[in-house]
Protein backbone atom coordinates (compact mmCIF):
# COMPACT_ATOMS: atom_id res chain seq x y z
CA UNK A 1 0.00 0.00 0.00
CA UNK A 2 2.94 2.34 0.71
CA UNK A 3 4.11 2.31 -2.90
CA UNK A 4 0.55 3.16 -4.01
CA UNK A 5 0.81 6.54 -2.27
CA UNK A 6 2.92 7.77 -5.16
CA UNK A 7 -0.15 7.66 -7.42
CA UNK A 8 -2.18 10.85 -7.56
CA UNK A 9 -5.54 9.06 -7.58
CA UNK A 10 -4.63 7.28 -4.34
CA UNK A 11 -3.63 10.59 -2.77
CA UNK A 12 -6.92 12.11 -3.85
CA UNK A 13 -8.82 9.11 -2.47
CA UNK A 14 -7.14 9.43 0.94
CA UNK A 15 -7.77 13.18 1.17
CA UNK A 16 -11.38 12.72 0.06
CA UNK A 17 -11.87 9.94 2.58
CA UNK A 18 -10.65 12.12 5.45
CA UNK A 19 -12.69 15.18 4.42
CA UNK A 20 -15.90 13.24 3.86
CA UNK A 21 -15.43 11.15 7.01
CA UNK A 22 -15.29 14.20 9.27
CA UNK A 23 -18.23 15.82 7.47
CA UNK A 24 -20.20 12.58 7.79
CA UNK A 25 -19.25 12.25 11.46
CA UNK A 26 -20.50 15.73 12.34
CA UNK A 27 -23.67 15.68 10.24
CA UNK A 28 -24.32 12.02 10.99
CA UNK A 29 -24.42 12.91 14.69
CA UNK A 30 -27.07 15.56 13.99
CA UNK A 31 -29.05 13.12 11.86
CA UNK A 32 -29.04 10.53 14.65
CA UNK A 33 -29.98 12.88 17.51
CA UNK A 34 -32.73 14.43 15.35
CA UNK A 35 -34.00 10.95 14.40
CA UNK A 36 -33.53 11.64 10.69
CA UNK A 37 -31.66 8.48 9.63
CA UNK A 38 -34.27 7.64 7.00
CA UNK A 39 -33.84 11.17 5.69
CA UNK A 40 -30.24 10.45 4.69
CA UNK A 41 -31.33 7.55 2.53
CA UNK A 42 -34.19 9.56 1.08
CA UNK A 43 -31.98 12.46 0.06
CA UNK A 44 -29.30 10.12 -1.29
CA UNK A 45 -31.76 8.39 -3.59
CA UNK A 46 -33.54 11.64 -4.49
CA UNK A 47 -30.20 13.17 -5.50
CA UNK A 48 -30.04 10.59 -8.29
CA UNK A 49 -32.56 12.84 -10.01
CA UNK A 50 -29.93 15.57 -9.98
CA UNK A 51 -27.38 13.15 -11.41
CA UNK A 52 -29.75 12.36 -14.27
CA UNK A 53 -30.42 16.05 -14.94
CA UNK A 54 -26.70 16.84 -14.87
CA UNK A 55 -25.97 14.06 -17.35
CA UNK A 56 -28.80 15.17 -19.66
CA UNK A 57 -27.83 18.87 -19.67
CA UNK A 58 -24.07 18.31 -19.59
CA UNK A 59 -23.53 19.84 -16.15
CA UNK A 60 -21.03 18.77 -13.46
CA UNK A 61 -22.41 15.76 -11.59
CA UNK A 62 -21.71 17.25 -8.15
CA UNK A 63 -23.54 20.45 -9.10
CA UNK A 64 -26.64 18.67 -10.34
CA UNK A 65 -26.77 16.27 -7.40
CA UNK A 66 -26.16 19.07 -4.88
CA UNK A 67 -28.88 21.34 -6.27
CA UNK A 68 -31.38 18.51 -6.41
CA UNK A 69 -30.48 17.29 -2.91
CA UNK A 70 -30.78 20.79 -1.43
CA UNK A 71 -34.11 21.23 -3.21
CA UNK A 72 -35.30 17.94 -1.72
CA UNK A 73 -34.11 19.06 1.73
CA UNK A 74 -35.96 22.38 1.46
CA UNK A 75 -39.10 20.56 0.34
CA UNK A 76 -38.84 18.11 3.24
CA UNK A 77 -38.28 21.00 5.64
CA UNK A 78 -41.37 22.88 4.47
CA UNK A 79 -43.52 19.75 4.58
CA UNK A 80 -42.38 18.30 7.89
CA UNK A 81 -41.50 21.20 10.18
CA UNK A 82 -45.00 21.26 11.60
CA UNK A 83 -45.76 17.60 10.87
CA UNK A 84 -42.56 15.80 11.81
CA UNK A 85 -44.52 12.63 12.54
CA UNK A 86 -45.24 12.39 8.79
CA UNK A 87 -41.62 12.77 7.71
CA UNK A 88 -41.28 9.11 6.64
CA UNK A 89 -44.18 9.44 4.22
CA UNK A 90 -42.79 12.54 2.54
CA UNK A 91 -39.24 11.17 2.39
CA UNK A 92 -40.45 7.93 0.83
CA UNK A 93 -42.29 9.89 -1.86
CA UNK A 94 -39.32 12.17 -2.61
CA UNK A 95 -37.02 9.12 -2.59
CA UNK A 96 -39.03 7.34 -5.30
CA UNK A 97 -39.71 10.39 -7.47
CA UNK A 98 -36.06 11.50 -7.40
CA UNK A 99 -34.83 8.08 -8.49
CA UNK A 100 -37.44 7.93 -11.24
CA UNK A 101 -36.46 11.36 -12.57
CA UNK A 102 -32.80 10.36 -12.65
CA UNK A 103 -33.45 7.11 -14.51
CA UNK A 104 -35.72 8.81 -17.06
CA UNK A 105 -33.27 11.62 -17.86
CA UNK A 106 -30.36 9.19 -18.19
CA UNK A 107 -32.49 7.08 -20.56
CA UNK A 108 -33.24 10.23 -22.58
CA UNK A 109 -29.57 11.21 -22.90
CA UNK A 110 -28.48 10.22 -26.41
CA UNK A 111 -25.39 8.05 -26.64
CA UNK A 112 -24.72 8.06 -22.89
CA UNK A 113 -23.95 4.77 -21.17
CA UNK A 114 -23.90 5.66 -17.49
CA UNK A 115 -21.83 3.62 -15.05
CA UNK A 116 -24.52 2.85 -12.49
CA UNK A 117 -22.08 1.11 -10.16
CA UNK A 118 -20.08 4.31 -9.59
CA UNK A 119 -23.17 6.07 -8.22
CA UNK A 120 -24.63 3.11 -6.37
CA UNK A 121 -21.43 1.96 -4.63
CA UNK A 122 -19.09 4.94 -4.91
CA UNK A 123 -16.01 5.78 -6.95
CA UNK A 124 -13.55 7.27 -4.48
CA UNK A 125 -10.59 6.34 -6.69
CA UNK A 126 -12.00 8.64 -9.39
CA UNK A 127 -12.08 11.76 -7.18
CA UNK A 128 -10.83 14.83 -9.04
CA UNK A 129 -9.14 17.98 -7.75
CA UNK A 130 -12.42 19.90 -8.22
CA UNK A 131 -14.20 17.27 -6.10
CA UNK A 132 -11.66 17.80 -3.33
CA UNK A 133 -12.27 21.56 -3.40
CA UNK A 134 -16.01 20.93 -3.06
CA UNK A 135 -15.47 18.53 -0.14
CA UNK A 136 -13.05 20.90 1.58
CA UNK A 137 -15.38 23.89 1.29
CA UNK A 138 -18.30 21.84 2.60
CA UNK A 139 -16.34 20.68 5.65
CA UNK A 140 -15.23 24.28 6.28
CA UNK A 141 -18.86 25.47 6.14
CA UNK A 142 -19.95 22.70 8.51
CA UNK A 143 -17.20 23.61 10.99
CA UNK A 144 -18.12 27.29 10.73
CA UNK A 145 -21.81 26.59 11.40
CA UNK A 146 -21.10 24.30 14.33
CA UNK A 147 -18.61 26.77 15.84
CA UNK A 148 -20.92 29.79 15.82
CA UNK A 149 -24.32 28.13 16.32
CA UNK A 150 -23.49 25.05 18.36
CA UNK A 151 -25.74 25.91 21.31
CA UNK A 152 -28.70 26.79 19.10
CA UNK A 153 -28.35 23.61 17.04
CA UNK A 154 -27.96 21.60 20.24
CA UNK A 155 -31.20 23.08 21.61
CA UNK A 156 -33.13 22.50 18.37
CA UNK A 157 -31.84 18.91 18.12
CA UNK A 158 -32.84 17.81 21.60
CA UNK A 159 -35.90 19.96 22.41
CA UNK A 160 -37.22 22.20 19.63
CA UNK A 161 -40.16 23.45 21.71
CA UNK A 162 -37.89 24.62 24.53
CA UNK A 163 -35.55 26.15 21.94
CA UNK A 164 -38.46 28.13 20.47
CA UNK A 165 -39.37 29.43 23.94
CA UNK A 166 -35.77 30.62 24.34
CA UNK A 167 -36.10 32.61 21.13
CA UNK A 168 -34.12 30.27 18.90
CA UNK A 169 -35.21 30.40 15.24
CA UNK A 170 -36.20 26.71 15.04
CA UNK A 171 -37.29 26.79 11.39
CA UNK A 172 -33.98 28.28 10.27
CA UNK A 173 -31.79 25.78 12.13
CA UNK A 174 -33.99 22.81 11.26
CA UNK A 175 -33.70 23.76 7.59
CA UNK A 176 -29.97 24.41 7.91
CA UNK A 177 -29.42 20.93 9.36
CA UNK A 178 -31.33 19.41 6.44
CA UNK A 179 -29.34 21.39 3.85
CA UNK A 180 -25.99 20.41 5.39
CA UNK A 181 -27.19 16.82 5.58
CA UNK A 182 -28.15 16.93 1.89
CA UNK A 183 -24.73 18.23 0.84
CA UNK A 184 -22.93 15.73 3.06
CA UNK A 185 -24.95 12.92 1.52
CA UNK A 186 -23.91 14.10 -1.95
CA UNK A 187 -20.19 14.05 -1.16
CA UNK A 188 -20.58 10.72 0.65
CA UNK A 189 -22.04 9.23 -2.54
CA UNK A 190 -18.62 9.77 -4.15
CA UNK A 191 -17.03 7.66 -1.40
CA UNK A 192 -19.50 4.83 -0.72
CA UNK A 193 -22.39 5.36 -3.16
CA UNK A 194 -26.04 6.19 -2.54
CA UNK A 195 -26.91 2.59 -1.57
CA UNK A 196 -24.43 2.53 1.33
CA UNK A 197 -24.48 6.16 2.45
CA UNK A 198 -26.76 5.52 5.46
CA UNK A 199 -24.21 3.11 6.95
CA UNK A 200 -21.41 5.68 6.65
CA UNK A 201 -23.54 8.30 8.39
CA UNK A 202 -24.71 6.06 11.24
CA UNK A 203 -22.23 3.28 12.14
CA UNK A 204 -19.40 5.57 13.36
CA UNK A 205 -21.98 7.78 15.09
CA UNK A 206 -23.49 4.80 16.97
CA UNK A 207 -20.08 3.81 18.33
CA UNK A 208 -19.17 7.41 19.17
CA UNK A 209 -22.50 7.94 20.95
CA UNK A 210 -21.72 5.09 23.34
CA UNK A 211 -18.32 6.57 24.17
CA UNK A 212 -19.33 10.24 24.42
CA UNK A 213 -21.01 12.45 27.01
CA UNK A 214 -21.84 15.43 24.82
CA UNK A 215 -22.86 16.19 21.24
CA UNK A 216 -19.53 17.91 20.59
CA UNK A 217 -17.44 14.92 21.68
CA UNK A 218 -19.80 12.63 19.76
CA UNK A 219 -19.22 14.61 16.55
CA UNK A 220 -15.44 14.71 16.95
CA UNK A 221 -15.11 11.04 17.87
CA UNK A 222 -17.44 9.86 15.10
CA UNK A 223 -15.33 11.83 12.61
CA UNK A 224 -12.19 10.07 13.82
CA UNK A 225 -13.86 6.66 13.73
CA UNK A 226 -15.26 7.26 10.24
CA UNK A 227 -11.80 8.31 9.06
CA UNK A 228 -10.27 5.14 10.50
CA UNK A 229 -12.90 2.96 8.82
CA UNK A 230 -12.38 4.74 5.50
CA UNK A 231 -8.59 4.41 5.54
CA UNK A 232 -8.71 0.74 6.55
CA UNK A 233 -11.41 0.11 3.95
CA UNK A 234 -9.26 1.72 1.24
CA UNK A 235 -6.29 -0.41 2.24
CA UNK A 236 -8.48 -3.53 2.23
CA UNK A 237 -9.94 -2.74 -1.20
CA UNK A 238 -6.50 -1.99 -2.68
CA UNK A 239 -4.91 -5.12 -1.21
CA UNK A 240 -7.64 -7.52 -2.36
CA UNK A 241 -8.78 -5.61 -5.47
CA UNK A 242 -12.32 -5.03 -4.20
CA UNK A 243 -14.84 -2.19 -4.55
CA UNK A 244 -13.72 0.60 -2.20
CA UNK A 245 -17.16 1.78 -1.06
CA UNK A 246 -18.35 -1.70 -0.17
CA UNK A 247 -15.05 -2.45 1.57
CA UNK A 248 -15.36 0.65 3.75
CA UNK A 249 -18.86 -0.33 4.84
CA UNK A 250 -17.89 -3.95 5.52
CA UNK A 251 -14.98 -2.80 7.68
CA UNK A 252 -17.39 -0.44 9.49
CA UNK A 253 -19.97 -3.19 10.03
CA UNK A 254 -17.36 -5.68 11.26
CA UNK A 255 -15.99 -3.09 13.67
CA UNK A 256 -19.50 -2.37 14.94
CA UNK A 257 -20.04 -6.08 15.51
CA UNK A 258 -16.81 -6.33 17.48
CA UNK A 259 -17.73 -3.22 19.46
CA UNK A 260 -21.13 -4.62 20.41
CA UNK A 261 -19.51 -7.92 21.38
CA UNK A 262 -16.97 -6.46 23.76
CA UNK A 263 -18.47 -3.15 24.91
CA UNK A 264 -20.33 -3.27 28.21
CA UNK A 265 -21.00 0.43 28.74
CA UNK A 266 -24.24 2.38 28.72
Amino acid sequence: MIEALSFEFIQHALIAGILVSFAAGIIGSLIVVNRMVFLAGGIAHASYGGIGLAVFFGLPIFLGASLFAVGAALLISSLTLRKRHRIDTFIGLIWAVGMAIGVIFIDMTPGYNVDMMSYLFGSILAVSTEDLYFMGVLLAVILFVMTFWYRDILAVSYDSEYAALRGVHVRFFYTLILILAALTVVVSIKVVGLILVIAMLTIPVYIAEKLSHSLFSMMFLSGLIATLFTLVGLWFSYTYNLTSGASIILISAASLGAFLLFYRGK
